[in-house]
């Protein structure tokens, strides 16, 4: 298992929280909780070893299409493909962006 923390800047606010996935599933969960920051941090607990890199062309990929809200963002990982990764966390941002 691999522990990951990422932080990129922050150019929305949103309020509240929200999960999407289960780790169970072999797939992934994503859990966020918005806040005042000027920063998104991203810890990610991963099975797959050696996947910063990874990671981090997902979230600046994500930067580049939208605004990423301010806020903890949790990512239990068990091996998901980036696709799925951008499913789940777009999900949480969605959901809380419409609460």
């Amino acid at each position: 298992m691999e522990k990951i923390t990422l932080s990129y800047p922050a150019r929305r606010t949103l309020s509240g929280q929200a999960l999407a996935g289960v780790v169970g599933s072999g797939d992934m969960e994503v859990i966020y909780r918005a806040d005042n920051s000027a920063l998104l941090s991203v810890t990610i607990t991963t099975s797959v070893d050696n996947s910063k890199a990874r990671w981090d062309a997902l979230f600046s990929r994500l930067a580049e299409l939208t605004e990423l809200p301010a806020g903890q963002l949790v990512i239990h990982d068990f091996g998901a493909t980036p696709g799925v990764a951008r499913i789940r966390i777009e999900q949480v941002f969605e959901e809380v962006n419409h609460a």
